[in-house]
């Protein structure tokens, strides 16, 4: 092989499937990290006892940034400056993105319900928003107004009426003015200076600020942990993990189109994964040569080049069913359909947080703009996990009316459950009220 062939398969590995280094690849791997997760604990102990203090401590210690109480909370006199500070284009491409976030998210709404019956048994379901929600936005000089909308604004239509949101300060203090604008729009109301595990700590047991019901938004492996070990204090999102893209291909997709999707996804983290499926050998190797020549002009080579060497992966099927058994088993955060025919092969595909169908629907056409929501499962998780979405922000409660009528008809059924399951006390509330004589009995 010539050198660049040798590049080629030293970056992106390439293999057949079934074989036992597919299985390999495609075995995911947890997201627990023992010295980190101790760490955090750690982070969060202080936190919950020694309070404030030690959230400014670790702030200084982690950002850089000194905070007080006078600067803790975002000013509306900072707002309205970073309003002045944003590219008015942008800011429009924002709103007109907000626009289409939110109309998304409206059609998730369902109301409560309360089903009367004729005998006048009442059932019925309450749906309600969470009171505070604390959303998570990594920060630093970074700008991610993408998070920030895509985390308040299905809190926002979901009826949420405290939405808090936290993100780790520059060295300076300041906030990206991107992202307070983001918040401003997407209708945030609280905005604090604090990051990392310590910030998930205040959000949880309210240092600093009113502890809220539910955590949302991701960040590195330190707060993924520190969402993981409030679990039960308050609600959270997800544990979210290196974001990942698998691409579904066939030999008449477009190599370019691949290889741009791939760097979009790998140039986030070096453990971000890429992996192509497809029955077109010579697709995988025209890929290989466009990743090398357009990642040579992208600024985050380093960065790219690690994840895909790690986590990047060309996988040779012998037809688009097996590629779909083999994304539906590696379970991807966003996956691409490459194909000719792409909605033939939806039915088939059961297991992503997201899927993009056709050459123009790219996933950062998902990540910023089209409606759906970013917020998405990964490392398998979308076996079971949802994408970020108006349920994240509700509640709901049971409501039960039963009349004496249905309560007798019931009542032997539930007087027999209670009694095989030794629940003498059970079974006595429901005698109670079979005799009319009974004091408190009812018509």
């Amino acid at each position: 092989m010539g050198n660049l062939n040798d590049q080629e398969d030293r970056l992106v590995r390439t293999f057949a499937y079934p074989s036992a280094e597919a299985e390999a690849f495609l075995a995911k791997k947890g997201l627990d990290d023992q010295d980190v997760a101790a760490r955090v604990q750690e982070v969060i102990e202080r936190v919950r006892t020694e309070g404030v203090p030690a959230l400014f401590a670790y702030t200084e210690r982690f950002d850089g940034a000194r905070i007080t109480e006078e600067n803790f909370r975002v000013s509306a006199e900072a707002i309205a400056e970073a309003y002045q500070q944003v590219d008015p284009e942008v800011l429009a491409a924002l709103r007109r993105a907000a626009e289409n976030i939110r109309r998304f998210h409206e059609k998730q709404m369902r109301p409560s319900w309360l089903e009367p019956e004729a005998d006048g048994t009442i059932l019925g379901q309450l749906i309600r928003p969470l009171e505070r929600v604390g959303i998570y936005v990594p920060g630093g000089l970074a700008s991610y107004p993408s998070s920030v909308l895509m985390n308040a604004i299905p809190a926002k239509v979901a009826g949420v009426p405290q939405i808090v949101m936290a993100t780790p300060p520059g060295k300076d203090g300041s906030i990206n003015p991107y992202t307070l604008v983001a918040a401003a729009e997407a209708g945030v109301d609280e905005i604090y200076r604090m990051g990392g595990a310590q910030a998930v700590a205040a959000l949880a047991h309210g240092v600093g600020l009113p502890a809220v019901d539910k955590i949302t938004g991701p960040g590195n492996i330190y707060v993924t942990l520190a969402k993981k070990q409030v679990y039960g204090t308050v609600d959270i999102d997800m544990l979210a993990g290196p974001s990942e893209i698998l691409v579904i291909a066939d030999e008449n997709a477009s190599s370019d189109y691949v290889a741009a999707d791939f760097l979009s996804q790998v140039e986030h983290d070096v453990r971000a994964a890429a992996v192509l499926v497809t029955p077109s050998a010579a697709l995988a190797t025209a890929v290989k040569k466009a990743i090398l020549e357009q990642m040579s002009r992208l600024p985050r080579r380093e960065i790219m080049e690690q994840a895909l060497r790690d986590n990047g992966a060309i996988i040779i099927v012998d037809s688009l069913l097996t590629a779909c058994e083999v994304a539906n088993r590696f379970a991807p955060e966003h996956l691409e359909v490459l194909t000719d025919e792409p909605f033939q092969w939806l039915g088939s595909l059961q297991q992503a947080g997201a899927i993009f169908l056709g050459p123009y629907s790219p996933e950062p056409v998902g990540d910023y703009y089209a409606g759906p929501n970013h917020v998405l499962p990964t490392g398998g998780t979308a076996r079971f996990y949802s994408p970020l979405n108006i349920d994240t922000f509700m509640k709901k409660t049971s409501v039960i009316a039963y009349s004496r009528a249905r309560f007798v008809q019931a009542a032997p059924d539930i007087l027999a459950l209670a009694q095989t399951e030794g629940l003498d006390a059970h079974a006595h509330a429901i005698a109670l009220r079979l005799s009319p004589t009974e004091k408190g009995s009812q018509p």
